[in-house]
């Protein structure tokens, strides 16, 4: 239950972040992209993504590593912090070339999630596909706050 107010507080914080945060998007090295996915950056340093589509707004979560991932997604704007880590990243989120596409930029260095295609995406899960060494990881809608009523991929009790 302790996790389960922890991540919340986080999917509140990252919202409060994503909503002031400047834009990223680093070095995209994402094989999923085109050339014409490789547009000079915007004004605001955030790669040229033109909105993400209503399916990817909201709070959402998976766990890695024994550690929650939260993933934000507000008009263009996105975040992600996992937890018990430094790990916190901002950037943009939305349609790129035909796809949907997610740039974050992580002031800590990390680059395992930097570049991500989303693969699908429906009311309850998203697959998102990082460029990093994460590769593809499937996030759990957290409606109004609160996390998911099936937590995502829970490690197996031995």
């Amino acid at each position: 239950m302790r996790t389960a107010a922890v991540a919340a507080g986080l999917v509140g914080a990252l919202a409060a972040l994503t909503a002031c945060s400047g834009g990223g998007g680093g070095k995209n090295t994402s094989p999923h992209t085109s050339k014409a996915a490789a547009t000079p950056a915007s004004s605001s340093g955030a790669k040229a993504v033109t909105g993400a589509s209503a399916k990817l707004q909201g709070s959402w979560i998976t766990t890695s590593g024994g550690k929650i991932v939260a993933l934000v997604i507000t008009k263009k704007k996105a975040g992600l912090f996992v937890t018990g880590s430094k790990s916190w990243c901002a950037g943009a989120a939305g349609d790129e070339a035909g796809m949907q596409m997610i740039h974050l930029t992580c002031p800590g260095g990390s680059k395992d999630r930097i570049t991500g295609m989303i693969d699908s995406v429906d009311a309850n899960s998203m697959k998102v596909t990082w460029s990093g060494k994460t590769g593809q990881e499937t996030y759990t809608k957290a409606e109004g706050g609160t996390l998911p009523t099936t937590p995502p991929h829970l490690p197996k009790k031995k």
